[in-house]
């Protein structure tokens, strides 16, 4: 017992001795910038598409010396407006609200994603335009078959209402809606002049060589995703007629009423 009590009482001595002994040691403060040093700007009057919410910058770049230059990308509201009114028409510009407009037209590697991207509504417009792309394939005139003579002199049931699945198929409507095809109906609107996005590759010597980076794909999205706006914003009635009247027939499809 007394054992014990010794080493307890040699245990807090050795303690209390340490605490006596130790003395704060002041940390220097890192030559770094932070958001206190900064001059305060007001957001409020600006749109939240046209810069970065300061909670989302970081105080210092992580890329030091980086010696890669910034991709030019639209930030006039005029040129976007004649991009909505060329895709979607007379008054295409007034279809969207203003921040839906460059949300639509935004892809997730510009700014890092901070300033919002488009992937949900590429998602919900691919679906719509994937849709409409089947039932006018079904609604298409079909192929007669030219079946064998069956052996028993049957006849198998026929209706012109299903004259028409022989059209779809899978490999048919991905050929008819693939990316290159979408890119190039895009450019056709001249999306590029609108779209925001940060090339994966820049190269020095070939400025305008953005197929290394996915301009195809990137385009196809965007396509996708101005469909879903408008379906977000105005329902899918006028986002179905969208997807048959500015997408589907001009890449070959037959539309009809």
């Amino acid at each position: 017992m007394a054992s014990i009590l010794s080493t307890r009482a040699t245990r807090t001595f050795s303690c209390s001795a340490c605490h006596s002994v130790a003395k704060p040691v002041l940390l220097s403060k890192r030559g770094l910038s932070t958001f206190a040093d900064q001059t305060p700007v007001d957001y409020a009057e600006k749109p939240r598409w046209s810069y970065t919410p300061p909670r989302a910058q970081a105080p210092f770049s992580l890329r030091l010396n980086s010696k890669r230059r910034d991709f030019p990308v639209n930030s006039d509201p005029k040129v976007l407006d004649q991009f909505y009114i060329r895709m979607l028409g007379n008054d295409g510009d007034k279809v969207l609200s203003d921040e839906v407009k460059w949300l639509a037209v935004t892809h997730k590697s510009f700014d890092q994603g901070r300033r919002g991207f488009n992937d949900r509504l590429a998602f919900l417009g691919k679906r719509i335009v994937q849709l409409q792309a089947s039932l006018a394939l079904v609604q298409s005139p079909g192929n007669p078959a030219n079946a064998a003579p069956d052996a028993f002199g049957r006849e198998p049931f026929s209706h012109a209402a299903l004259d028409g699945l022989n059209n779809l198929s899978i490999s048919t409507k991905n050929f008819l809606t693939e990316k290159s095809k979408l890119a190039e109906l895009a450019q056709k609107y001249e999306m590029e002049k609108v779209l925001r996005w940060s090339p994966r590759k820049i190269f020095h010597s070939q400025p305008n060589n953005l197929a290394s980076s996915g301009i195809e794909l990137v385009l196809a999205h965007t396509m996708y995703a101005v469909v879903g706006a408008v379906s977000l914003e105005k329902g899918g009635h006028v986002a179905n007629k969208v997807a048959r009247e500015r997408i589907l027939a001009p890449l070959g499809f037959k539309i009809t009423a």
